[in-house]
C-alpha cells in the first residue's frame, strides 16, 4: 500500500533533521525518508565548527591559475580521482568558470549573506534541544608556516568577518604547541562543536515524534495526486518533497525535472585520541588545506578535496599526505585512532541550492553546501519553512535557486 504524508524530507543528516524539526514546529504533518543513521555520514565526520570565516568559495582566481597543478598533483588540497576525469570534465568547466574574478566575488557575497546568522541561529537551536553545552566560543586560526603564506584579510572584513592578523609571537602566546611559525589570523566569533556526534544525537532526540521511514528513495514521481517517492520496501505520496539528501540529491532532482551540476567531494579526516588536545582552538594551516579540530578526547584532523564520485573506496594516499603534514606542525602526535572518509555534496559555484523546483514548489531542494552543511542547516531550515509558507525567505533566496544552472 502506498502511503500518505504532507510533507516528505528526504535525508536524515544534519540539514534534512533541521528541516523536518522547523516544519514540524510550523504545524506541517512531516515524514522523514532516508535509510537507518549509522553516524558516518558527512554531518559526523565534519570539521566540527559553525564557520562564520568560510566566505570564499572554493573555485577563486588564485585556485584557476594553479588548477593545473592542484589537479595532478598528488599531494594537493584540492585532487582529482583520475579515473573520474571524464566524467567531472563538464563540472569542471564550470568550476573554472566561477573562478573568474567577478563570479568569485558574487558567489563569496551570497555565501557571506547565508552565514550572517548562522552563529545565533545554532544558539537558538542548540538550547531547543539541550545541546548548548557543544558550541564552544573559542574562535577558530588560520596558520601561516611562512610569511608567503599570509591571506589578506581586508578580503574578509569587506564581507562582514571579524577577523584580527597575529604576529608568530602572538600565535605562539595563543597557541603553544604553534611557537616559531610565521603568524596566522584569528577569527573570534567562530564557534566549535565539543563533539558532532553528540550534538546530531540532540537534534535526532527532537524530532523522535516525527515518523521517520528507513528506506531509500530510488525514484520522485510526480502525479495528479502528489509526488510518489519508492524505493526497495518504499511506496510514499506525499503533498510536498524537501529533498534534503546531500550528495545523493542529484538523480532525485533529475527526477523532478531539475538539471543540477552536482558532484562529490570526498572528504577525509584522522583522529588521534587523547585526554588533552595540544591545541585549544581549531586551527587551519591555510597552505595545506585541512584543520586541526579539538574535540572531545580526541584531536581531528579533517579537510582536503577530493573529486571522485561517489562509489570508488578511499584513497590512502590522503590520509597519508594530512598525517605527515600534521606531524609536521605537531610532532609529537601518536599514531591515529581511526580513519574516515565521506561525501559531500559540491556546486561548481559553491553555492548550496534551496528553492523550488522549476516544475514548480511541490519540490523544494536543500541540498549542495558543500564544507558548510553543518554550518547552515538552521538557516537553510527556516528559508525552506518560509518558502511552504508562501512568504518570503529571511535570506533573498535568488542567489541559490536552482534555475540559476
Amino acid at each position: 500500500m502506498t502511503a500518505q504524508a504532507e510533507i516528505a524530507v528526504i535525508g536524515t543528516g544534519v540539514v534534512g533533521l533541521a528541516c523536518a524539526l522547523r516544519l514540524h514546529q510550523a504545524g506541517h504533518a512531516v515524514v522523514l525518508v532516508a535509510p537507518e543513521d549509522d553516524e558516518t555520514g558527512a554531518s559526523y565526520g565534519n570539521a566540527g565548527v559553525i564557520a562564520d570565516y568560510a566566505v570564499m568559495p572554493v573555485g577563486t582566481p588564485d585556485v584557476l591559475r594553479d588548477l593545473p597543478r592542484l589537479l595532478f598533483d598528488r599531494d594537493s588540497p584540492l585532487a582529482i580521482r583520475h579515473a573520474a576525469l571524464a566524467t567531472l570534465a563538464p563540472w569542471l568547466l564550470r568550476f573554472a568558470r566561477e573562478c573568474l574574478p567577478g563570479r568569485a566575488r558574487a558567489n563569496a557575497q551570497a555565501i557571506a549573506a547565508l552565514l550572517a546568522p548562522a552563529a545565533a541561529m545554532w544558539r537558538d537551536l542548540a538550547a531547543e534541544i539541550g545541546a548548548r553545552d557543544q558550541l564552544k566560543a573559542h574562535g577558530s586560526l588560520y596558520l601561516y608556516e611562512t610569511d608567503k603564506q599570509a591571506v589578506d584579510l581586508s578580503r574578509y572584513r569587506d564581507l562582514g568577518v571579524t577577523v584580527e592578523g597575529l604576529t608568530g609571537p602572538e600565535l605562539g602566546q595563543m597557541e603553544p604547541a604553534l611557537r616559531g611559525h610565521a603568524g596566522g589570523a584569528f577569527f573570534p566569533n567562530t564557534i566549535t562543536i565539543h563533539d558532532p556526534a553528540t550534538l546530531l544525537r540532540a537534534l535526532r532526540a527532537a524530532v523522535a515524534d516525527i515518523p521517520h521511514i528507513p528506506a531509500r528513495v530510488d525514484r520522485l514521481e510526480r502525479g495528479g495526486q502528489g509526488i510518489t517517492l519508492s524505493g526497495p520496501g518504499l511506496s510514499l505520496r506525499a503533498a510536498r518533497v524537501v529533498l534534503a539528501a546531500g550528495a545523493w540529491s542529484k538523480t532525485l532532482a533529475a527526477q523532478a525535472g531539475d538539471r543540477v551540476p552536482l558532484d562529490t567531494e570526498r572528504g577525509y579526516h584522522l583522529e588521534y585520541d587523547m585526554a588533552e588536545t595540544p591545541l585549544t582552538r581549531q586551527t587551519s594551516p591555510v597552505a595545506r588545506g585541512w584543520y586541526f579540530c579539538p574535540m572531545q578526547g580526541r584531536l581531528r584532523v579533517a579537510g582536503t578535496v577530493e573529486l571522485g564520485g561517489l562509489t570508488a573506496p578511499p584513497a590512502p594516499h590522503r590520509w597519508a599526505v594530512m598525517e605527515r603534514g600534521a606531524r609536521a606542525i605537531l610532532p609529537g602526535l601518536p599514531e591515529p585512532s581511526r580513519r574516515w572518509m565521506g561525501f559531500r555534496p559540491s556546486i561548481p559555484d559553491s553555492r548550496p541550492v534551496i528553492g523550488p523546483s522549476r516544475l514548480g514548489a511541490d519540490v523544494i531542494h536543500a541540498y549542495g553546501h558543500g564544507h558548510l552543511g553543518l554550518t547552515l542547516a538552521p538557516v537553510t531550515a527556516q528559508m525552506v519553512v518560509d518558502m511552504v509558507a508562501g512568504r518570503a525567505p529571511m535570506t533573498d533566496p535568488g542567489p541559490y535557486r536552482v534555475d540559476r544552472f
